[in-house]
Protein backbone atom coordinates (compact mmCIF):
# COMPACT_ATOMS: atom_id res chain seq x y z
CA UNK A 1 0.00 0.00 0.00
CA UNK A 2 1.31 3.42 -1.08
CA UNK A 3 4.09 1.70 -3.26
CA UNK A 4 3.59 3.46 -6.35
CA UNK A 5 1.48 -0.11 -7.24
CA UNK A 6 -1.47 1.95 -9.01
CA UNK A 7 1.14 3.99 -11.22
CA UNK A 8 2.55 0.24 -12.08
CA UNK A 9 -0.63 -1.50 -12.37
CA UNK A 10 -1.82 1.44 -15.41
CA UNK A 11 1.44 1.70 -16.99
CA UNK A 12 1.56 -2.38 -16.98
CA UNK A 13 -2.48 -1.94 -17.96
CA UNK A 14 -2.17 0.56 -20.50
CA UNK A 15 0.19 -2.32 -22.61
CA UNK A 16 -1.89 -3.82 -25.75
CA UNK A 17 -1.48 -7.09 -24.39
CA UNK A 18 -2.36 -6.46 -20.42
CA UNK A 19 -6.18 -6.25 -18.80
CA UNK A 20 -6.40 -4.60 -15.78
CA UNK A 21 -5.09 -2.10 -13.81
CA UNK A 22 -6.67 -1.88 -9.97
CA UNK A 23 -6.71 -3.50 -7.07
CA UNK A 24 -9.53 -6.42 -7.42
CA UNK A 25 -9.28 -7.78 -3.70
CA UNK A 26 -8.85 -10.98 -4.30
CA UNK A 27 -7.70 -14.41 -2.37
CA UNK A 28 -5.63 -16.21 -5.36
CA UNK A 29 -5.75 -19.42 -2.93
CA UNK A 30 -7.91 -21.89 -5.59
CA UNK A 31 -8.29 -22.21 -9.00
CA UNK A 32 -11.46 -20.53 -9.11
CA UNK A 33 -9.86 -17.01 -8.12
CA UNK A 34 -8.61 -16.70 -11.88
CA UNK A 35 -12.98 -16.64 -12.81
CA UNK A 36 -13.52 -14.49 -10.03
CA UNK A 37 -10.66 -12.47 -11.97
CA UNK A 38 -12.18 -12.49 -15.29
CA UNK A 39 -15.39 -11.03 -13.63
CA UNK A 40 -14.19 -8.57 -11.80
CA UNK A 41 -12.62 -6.71 -14.79
CA UNK A 42 -15.84 -7.49 -17.04
CA UNK A 43 -17.45 -5.37 -14.59
CA UNK A 44 -15.61 -2.11 -15.91
CA UNK A 45 -13.38 -2.93 -18.67
CA UNK A 46 -13.67 -5.44 -22.13
CA UNK A 47 -11.19 -7.68 -22.96
CA UNK A 48 -8.36 -6.40 -25.38
CA UNK A 49 -8.31 -8.28 -28.75
CA UNK A 50 -5.32 -10.29 -28.71
CA UNK A 51 -4.43 -9.89 -25.33
CA UNK A 52 -1.94 -12.37 -22.86
CA UNK A 53 -1.96 -11.14 -19.26
CA UNK A 54 -4.89 -10.21 -16.69
CA UNK A 55 -3.28 -8.33 -13.80
CA UNK A 56 -4.17 -7.89 -10.30
CA UNK A 57 -1.81 -6.40 -7.44
CA UNK A 58 -1.69 -7.75 -3.97
CA UNK A 59 -1.29 -4.87 -0.86
CA UNK A 60 -2.38 -7.14 2.08
CA UNK A 61 -1.96 -10.22 3.79
CA UNK A 62 -5.68 -11.25 3.49
CA UNK A 63 -5.34 -11.95 0.01
CA UNK A 64 -3.00 -14.45 -0.17
CA UNK A 65 -1.27 -16.27 -3.36
CA UNK A 66 -0.60 -19.62 -3.79
CA UNK A 67 1.06 -20.34 -6.88
CA UNK A 68 0.52 -24.56 -6.13
CA UNK A 69 -2.96 -24.34 -7.25
CA UNK A 70 -4.07 -25.27 -10.62
CA UNK A 71 -4.05 -23.01 -13.01
CA UNK A 72 -1.82 -20.15 -10.84
CA UNK A 73 1.37 -22.24 -11.69
CA UNK A 74 1.39 -20.03 -14.79
CA UNK A 75 1.49 -16.59 -13.10
CA UNK A 76 4.17 -13.43 -13.82
CA UNK A 77 5.24 -12.61 -10.21
CA UNK A 78 6.34 -9.35 -9.83
CA UNK A 79 7.72 -8.09 -5.66
CA UNK A 80 8.32 -4.32 -4.82
CA UNK A 81 8.74 -2.59 -2.11
CA UNK A 82 9.17 1.01 -0.71
CA UNK A 83 11.03 2.51 2.03
CA UNK A 84 9.45 2.92 4.99
CA UNK A 85 9.54 6.33 5.87
CA UNK A 86 7.74 7.63 2.72
CA UNK A 87 5.14 5.09 2.69
CA UNK A 88 4.30 4.99 6.27
CA UNK A 89 4.30 8.83 6.44
CA UNK A 90 1.39 8.28 3.08
CA UNK A 91 -0.35 5.69 4.66
CA UNK A 92 -0.91 8.29 7.58
CA UNK A 93 -1.97 11.34 5.29
CA UNK A 94 -4.46 9.03 3.26
CA UNK A 95 -6.54 7.65 6.39
CA UNK A 96 -5.82 10.71 8.55
CA UNK A 97 -7.89 12.62 5.56
CA UNK A 98 -10.79 10.26 6.00
CA UNK A 99 -14.11 11.26 6.78
CA UNK A 100 -14.42 8.56 9.67
CA UNK A 101 -11.69 7.13 12.47
CA UNK A 102 -9.40 5.19 10.31
CA UNK A 103 -7.24 2.33 11.84
CA UNK A 104 -4.05 3.42 9.83
CA UNK A 105 -4.19 7.12 10.54
CA UNK A 106 -1.97 5.73 13.36
CA UNK A 107 1.60 5.97 12.95
CA UNK A 108 1.79 3.27 14.71
CA UNK A 109 -0.94 0.92 13.15
CA UNK A 110 0.37 2.69 9.70
CA UNK A 111 3.84 1.51 10.82
CA UNK A 112 2.73 -2.40 12.11
CA UNK A 113 0.86 -2.55 8.96
CA UNK A 114 3.99 -1.74 6.92
CA UNK A 115 6.26 -4.51 8.79
CA UNK A 116 3.72 -6.84 8.58
CA UNK A 117 3.39 -7.03 5.27
CA UNK A 118 7.04 -6.50 4.48
CA UNK A 119 7.65 -9.66 6.64
CA UNK A 120 4.97 -11.92 4.82
CA UNK A 121 6.22 -10.69 1.15
CA UNK A 122 9.63 -11.65 2.79
CA UNK A 123 8.23 -15.17 3.37
CA UNK A 124 6.47 -15.55 0.61
CA UNK A 125 10.03 -14.88 -1.56
CA UNK A 126 11.99 -17.13 0.29
CA UNK A 127 9.87 -20.12 -0.21
CA UNK A 128 8.00 -19.76 -3.46
CA UNK A 129 9.57 -22.37 -5.97
CA UNK A 130 8.26 -19.87 -9.08
CA UNK A 131 10.74 -17.41 -9.87
CA UNK A 132 9.75 -13.63 -9.84
CA UNK A 133 11.07 -10.28 -10.64
CA UNK A 134 12.06 -7.58 -7.65
CA UNK A 135 12.25 -3.80 -8.17
CA UNK A 136 12.51 -1.27 -5.38
CA UNK A 137 9.59 0.95 -5.75
CA UNK A 138 11.47 4.19 -6.34
CA UNK A 139 12.98 3.24 -9.39
CA UNK A 140 9.29 3.38 -11.27
CA UNK A 141 9.24 6.77 -10.42
CA UNK A 142 13.13 8.10 -10.45
CA UNK A 143 14.42 5.69 -13.82
CA UNK A 144 11.98 4.59 -15.46
CA UNK A 145 14.00 3.71 -18.68
CA UNK A 146 15.94 1.37 -16.43
CA UNK A 147 12.89 -0.52 -15.25
CA UNK A 148 10.14 -0.54 -18.52
CA UNK A 149 12.25 -2.01 -20.70
CA UNK A 150 13.21 -5.00 -18.35
CA UNK A 151 9.64 -5.38 -17.41
CA UNK A 152 8.86 -5.78 -20.86
CA UNK A 153 11.72 -8.42 -21.58
CA UNK A 154 10.46 -10.73 -18.20
CA UNK A 155 6.62 -10.58 -19.22
CA UNK A 156 8.54 -11.16 -22.54
CA UNK A 157 5.83 -8.19 -24.09
CA UNK A 158 5.88 -7.66 -27.95
CA UNK A 159 6.06 -3.78 -27.73
CA UNK A 160 7.33 -1.34 -25.40
CA UNK A 161 5.65 -0.32 -21.84
CA UNK A 162 5.66 3.42 -22.02
CA UNK A 163 5.64 5.99 -19.26
CA UNK A 164 2.54 7.55 -20.39
CA UNK A 165 -0.83 5.66 -19.39
CA UNK A 166 -3.76 5.23 -20.46
CA UNK A 167 -7.02 7.10 -17.82
CA UNK A 168 -9.44 4.25 -17.12
CA UNK A 169 -13.18 3.55 -16.02
CA UNK A 170 -11.55 2.70 -12.77
CA UNK A 171 -8.71 5.44 -12.47
CA UNK A 172 -9.29 7.57 -9.33
CA UNK A 173 -12.30 5.68 -7.97
CA UNK A 174 -11.37 4.71 -4.01
CA UNK A 175 -11.27 1.36 -3.42
CA UNK A 176 -9.50 0.90 -6.69
CA UNK A 177 -5.94 2.53 -6.26
CA UNK A 178 -4.81 5.66 -5.76
CA UNK A 179 -7.46 7.81 -5.76
CA UNK A 180 -5.62 10.82 -5.94
CA UNK A 181 -5.65 13.63 -9.36
CA UNK A 182 -1.68 12.21 -9.98
CA UNK A 183 -2.84 9.03 -10.85
CA UNK A 184 -5.18 10.55 -13.28
CA UNK A 185 -2.26 13.03 -15.47
CA UNK A 186 -1.63 9.86 -17.46
CA UNK A 187 1.89 10.15 -17.05
CA UNK A 188 4.59 9.01 -14.36
CA UNK A 189 4.78 12.30 -11.66
CA UNK A 190 8.59 12.50 -10.30
CA UNK A 191 7.64 15.18 -7.48
CA UNK A 192 6.48 13.11 -4.64
CA UNK A 193 4.89 14.65 -1.44
CA UNK A 194 7.34 13.86 1.52
CA UNK A 195 4.54 14.18 4.17
CA UNK A 196 6.42 16.31 6.37
CA UNK A 197 3.44 17.08 8.45
CA UNK A 198 3.23 13.71 9.16
CA UNK A 199 5.73 12.80 12.26
CA UNK A 200 6.57 9.13 12.97
CA UNK A 201 7.82 8.21 16.32
CA UNK A 202 11.32 7.01 16.39
CA UNK A 203 11.09 3.44 17.34
CA UNK A 204 8.17 2.72 14.97
CA UNK A 205 10.38 4.09 12.20
CA UNK A 206 13.78 2.27 13.39
CA UNK A 207 11.60 -0.86 13.86
CA UNK A 208 10.23 -0.31 9.86
CA UNK A 209 13.78 0.35 8.20
CA UNK A 210 15.62 -3.05 10.27
CA UNK A 211 12.99 -5.03 9.14
CA UNK A 212 12.85 -3.30 5.23
CA UNK A 213 16.86 -3.60 5.27
CA UNK A 214 16.56 -7.16 6.33
CA UNK A 215 13.57 -8.80 4.18
CA UNK A 216 14.69 -6.29 1.49
CA UNK A 217 18.03 -8.50 1.68
CA UNK A 218 16.24 -11.78 1.31
CA UNK A 219 13.61 -10.89 -1.58
CA UNK A 220 16.54 -9.47 -3.54
CA UNK A 221 18.59 -12.68 -3.11
CA UNK A 222 15.89 -15.18 -3.76
CA UNK A 223 14.35 -12.71 -6.89
CA UNK A 224 15.39 -14.51 -10.28
CA UNK A 225 16.35 -10.89 -11.67
CA UNK A 226 16.52 -7.07 -9.91
CA UNK A 227 16.33 -3.70 -10.25
CA UNK A 228 17.55 -1.78 -7.52
CA UNK A 229 18.25 1.97 -6.47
Amino acid sequence: MRAFTSLAGHILGSHPQINGYFEMHIRYDAASALDKQLEVLRQSEALKTNSRYLFDKLLHNEFPLNVKKPGLADVKLLVSLREPEPTIKSIVNLFASKDADWLYASPEEAGKYYIERVKTLSDFCRTVAQGYYYFDAEVLVNAPERLLPELERWLELDSPLNERYDIFSQTGVVGKGDSSEAIKSGRIVKTQNDYSEVTLPEEILENAQAVYRECREVIIRHALDAVTL
